[in-house]
C-alpha cells in the first residue's frame, strides 16, 4: 500500500525552487509561532491529539508575538485622543502608530487613508456609504457575502438615478472569458466602483489584480478589494498594484482581537455620510447641525478598539518581517502537497472556479462522495483532532455555481501549518472511505454531532453548560 509520504514524494518540489525540498520539504513546520500549536483535544476512542487546525480561512490563531505584545501594552491601556493622562498620551500614540503599521503593511500611498474597523464585513459597508450618490457599482458573483450584501442592500434610487445601483455580473467559466465580460460591462455604462475579491475563499482563486485594475481605470472605475484572503497569505500593496481600496480582517491576519481595516483614497472617505454618529466623528455639534472631522476621526464615532489595533499594527509588521516569499514558498507547498493528497484519493473532488486561474491561495474546497459535509467535517474533529470547515461559507451563489448547493468541506493552511496537518488530513480521508466512520453520528438541530458523545470538555471556565446548549449554538449548517 502507498503510504503518504510516497505519495507526496514530489509534491513540495513541483511547488518551486523556493521551497525545500527532499526529506526538508517533508518536514515543513510552522512559518511563525502560533498561539495553541500545542493544544491537544480529545478523540472519541479516549484518547487525545494535537489539534491540526485547517480552518485558517475562518479565523487564524493569533500569533505569538501579537498575544506577547497585547500583554505588553495592556497595563499602558487608557482612553485615547482626548485625555491629558500619561497613559492616555501612550495609548493614543500606540493606536495611531499601528494605524501606520496597518497601512504601510498594505503599501498605502502617501494621501491614503486608513480606518480602524471590526473587520472585513464592517470595513465594505463603511466604504458602500460613501460611495457617491448616483454611482454605480459593479460586483461579481463569485463574492463572499461581505462584498455582495453591502452593495445589494444599499442599491436603492435606481430609477431614480439618486442612489446607488449595484450591477452582479455573473463570471464566465474561464478567467479569460471573465475578464472580457468586465471589460464589456465596464464599456457598457459609467460605473463609479468595481468591487471584487483579492482571493476566494472558498477555492483561493482569483482575477489578475493588474488586468482588472487596468480594465477599471481606463474606464474611470474605482477598485476596491476585498483582501480577506489576500493580506494574510501574499504580499499587497495598494501603491503598486494601483488598487484605489482594500479591506481585510485582523482575525484572518493572526490578530483575533476584534479589529479589521479599510485603506484607500481619502476623497470618499473625507467626505461621505460618516458611517456612525457619535463622539470622536464631530467637530462641533449643535442641536440644529453638525460639523463631521474628515477621516479617519469621521467613520470612528466611539471609543476605539485600541488593544485591537495594536494587535493587528503588530501582525501586520511580523508578516512584513518575513524573508522575501517565504510566506508564499511555505503555503504553495502545504497547498499543493493538500490538492495532491486529496485528488489520489478516489471520491474526493476539488472545487475550481477557473481552469486558468494561477497562484491560489492556501484555501481547498471539496466534497467526499456523497457523504454530507457536515458528517465528514464532525467526524475529522472528533476521530482525528482536524478542524475544517463545512457548509457554504457565506458564498452561496459560488457554491450553486460549483454545483455544491448543499455545502462543501473547506481546509485552509496559515503559518502555523505543518506537514503533519495536511498529511494527516488526507490520511482520515482515505480511512472514510475506505472503512468508514468508527464513531456514530446524528443529526441535532442541524449540525452533526457524535451520538452519546463522552468526550469530557476541556477545562476552562464558562464551558459548563456547553453540552446542554452546543447544539442550540450550532445552528443550520447550511447558513455557513
Amino acid at each position: 500500500m502507498t503510504t503518504v509520504t510516497e505519495l507526496f514524494a514530489c509534491a513540495d518540489e513541483a511547488s518551486g525552487a523556493a521551497v525545500p525540498t527532499g526529506r526538508a520539504a517533508f518536514d515543513r513546520g510552522p512559518l511563525l509561532a502560533v498561539t495553541g500549536a500545542s493544544t491537544t483535544v480529545p478523540l472519541v476512542d479516549g484518547t487525545s491529539r494535537t489539534y491540526a487546525n485547517l480552518d485558517c480561512a475562518a479565523s487564524a490563531p493569533a500569533l505569538a508575538s501579537v498575544a506577547a505584545r497585547v500583554a505588553e501594552v495592556l497595563p499602558l491601556y487608557a482612553s485615547v485622543h482626548r485625555g491629558a493622562g500619561y497613559l492616555s498620551q501612550v495609548s493614543t500614540a500606540l493606536y495611531e502608530a499601528s494605524r501606520q503599521s496597518i497601512a504601510r503593511f498594505v503599501g498605502a500611498r502617501e494621501d491614503d487613508v486608513a480606518i480602524v474597523t471590526r473587520n472585513t464585513t464592517d470595513s465594505l459597508n463603511l466604504l458602500a456609504g460613501v460611495v457617491p450618490e448616483g454611482g454605480a457599482v459593479l460586483v461579481l458573483d463569485v463574492e463572499h457575502h461581505a462584498n455582495l450584501l453591502p452593495w445589494v442592500q444599499r442599491s436603492t434610487g435606481a430609477r431614480s438615478g439618486t442612489g446607488r445601483v449595484a450591477t452582479v455580473l455573473p463570471i464566465a467559466e474561464t478567467v479569460a472569458a471573465t475578464l472580457d465580460a468586465l471589460r464589456d460591462e465596464l464599456a457598457r455604462r459609467p460605473y463609479a466602483l468595481l468591487t471584487l475579491t483579492g482571493a476566494s475563499n472558498v477555492t483561493g482563486e482569483s482575477l489578475p489584480l493588474d488586468r482588472v485594475v487596468a480594465l477599471a481605470h481606463a474606464a474611470g472605475t474605482r477598485v476596491a478589494v476585498d483582501g480577506a484572503q489576500l493580506v494574510p497569505h501574499r504580499g499587497f500593496s495598494l501603491a503598486a498594484s494601483d488598487v484605489d481600496y482594500v479591506a481585510f480582517s485582523g482575525h484572518k491576519t493572526y490578530a483575533p482581537f476584534g479589529a479589521g481595516a479599510l485603506v484607500g483614497r481619502r476623497d470618499w472617505l473625507d467626505t461621505g455620510t460618516p458611517y456612525l454618529a457619535g463622539g470622536g466623528a464631530v467637530r462641533d455639534v449643535r442641536t440644529d447641525r453638525t460639523v463631521w472631522q474628515p477621516a479617519p476621526a469621521r467613520h470612528e464615532a466611539g471609543s476605539p478598539n485600541v488593544l485591537g489595533a495594536i494587535a493587528l499594527a503588530q501582525a501586520c509588521d511580523t508578516l512584513a518581517a518575513l524573508p522575501a516569499g517565504a510566506l508564499e514558498a511555505h503555503e504553495q507547498a502545504l497547498r499543493e502537497r493538500l490538492v495532491t493528497g486529496l485528488e489520489a484519493i478516489d471520491g474526493v473532488r476539488v472545487a475550481r472556479i477557473w481552469p486558468d486561474a494561477v497562484d491560489p491561495v492556501g484555501v481547498v474546497t471539496f466534497t467526499v462522495g456523497d457523504l454530507n459535509p457536515g458528517l465528514v467535517a464532525a467526524y475529522l474533529s472528533a476521530e482525528h483532532g482536524i478542524g475544517v470547515r463545512d457548509g457554504r461559507f457565506c458564498a452561496h451563489p459560488l457554491l450553486a455555481r460549483l454545483g455544491a448547493s448543499h455545502g462543501a468541506v473547506r481546509a485552509s493552511v496559515g503559518v502555523g501549518t505543518t506537514v503533519e496537518h495536511v498529511d494527516r488530513l488526507v490520511a482520515a480521508l482515505t480511512t472514510l472511505l475506505t472503512r468508514g466512520p468508527a464513531a456514530s453520528y446524528e443529526v441535532v438541530d442541524g449540525c452533526w454531532t457524535v451520538a452519546d458523545d463522552t468526550r469530557p470538555l476541556v477545562e476552562v471556565r464558562g464551558l459548563d453548560h456547553l453540552a446542554a446548549t452546543a447544539a442550540a449554538a450550532c445552528g443550520p449548517a447550511l447558513d455557513d
